[in-house]
């Protein structure tokens, strides 16, 4: 099997990271022809992390992605913490119905908690009214507020969405660390919880399915173990499913958007839109949503 390493650059700071490395793989596949996989792990993964990284990257390197049961699949423009007319901006050039916005301030920051509402609150609303009508916004807080606080900045948000002009939130994404705090938030808003990190970190789902601590699942395949692995917990979980990429080259991303797509739809757009934060890739030509959906096709490697 052959390797690669590579290091590719973003065109705008996403969770505090401007670059993204590891090795890309390229096995063949059962019909014979090649296959890629990428292995790029988070620095601060653990041993036991590393290696559902690693099986992902062997899944796809060995050609045994699922087959796909659609076309195609809408994508959500995912929007890191940028101005409010950035963000705007980017939504309308995105060309999709729905948005994730990243909230709750810049990931291992000590942000002071009233002014980081404020400019998420602009944020969303700018974001809002550039979906217009029709449009959904979901926001991602990465476990950035505690209980206590959780209440009061999703009513916030949520208030904010709709004077954009939306009928509010499709949902929040990770609004707390601890399952136990995703579980009692959720019986006190109406806004639906999307569990992430409680999974990824993990790769267990049965601690969030036995709290009841989320509506929805947010399953990254490359940190999961594999798009098959992410097919399994979307099987037991019996949840709606959003499949999202965790900031990998096209590569990667390819592996993500196979998951995707052998899932039936559920009405809610995945997260795989990441291919527009990069200024440089792995392949000739960058896997992007076109019009808000997804379409696989084939990668010319370049890495």
């Amino acid at each position: 099997m052959e390797f690669r390493p590579f290091s590719i650059t973003l065109n705008k700071r996403f969770r505090g990271l401007t670059e993204r490395s590891g090795i890309l793989f390229r096995g063949t596949g059962p019909d014979g022809a090649d296959a890629w996989g990428e292995y790029s792990p988070f620095a601060d993964y653990s041993p036991e992390q590393r290696n559902r990284w690693w099986a992902a990257a062997m899944e796809a390197a060995t050609g045994r992605l699922p087959a796909p049961v659609r076309a195609d699949v809408e994508t959500a423009a995912i929007i890191p913490t940028i101005s409010p007319e950035a963000a705007a901006v980017f939504v309308r050039e995105f060309g999709c119905r729905t948005a994730k916005l990243k909230v709750g301030g810049p990931r291992g920051a000590d942000p002071d908690p009233a002014a980081t509402l404020r400019a998420d609150v602009e944020r969303v609303e700018a974001v809002a009214s550039a979906l217009g009508s029709g449009g959904k916004l979901r926001v991602d807080a990465n476990g950035a507020w505690t209980l206590a606080a959780a209440g009061a900045a999703i009513k916030a948000l949520d208030d904010a969405a709709r004077s954009g002009g939306l009928t509010g939130l499709e949902y929040v994404e990770q609004p707390c660390a601890s399952i136990g705090d995703l579980a009692a938030l959720r019986r006190r808003i109406d806004v639906p919880i999307a569990a992430d990190e409680s999974i990824r970190l993990t790769g267990d789902v049965d601690a969030v399915l036995g709290a009841e601590a989320a509506d929805i699942l947010v399953l990254k395949p490359s940190p999961l173990g594999g798009a098959r692995a992410c097919l399994a917990i979307a099987e037991r979980a019996g949840l709606p499913v959003v499949i999202s990429s965790a900031m990998e080259s096209s590569v990667g991303l390819a592996s993500a958007l196979a998951a995707a797509l052998a899932l039936p739809d559920a009405g809610f757009a995945h997260g795989l839109g990441t291919g527009t934060l990069l200024a440089t890739d792995t392949v000739d030509e960058t896997l992007v949503p076109v019009a808000g959906r997804l379409t696989p096709r084939a990668l010319r490697v370049t890495a």
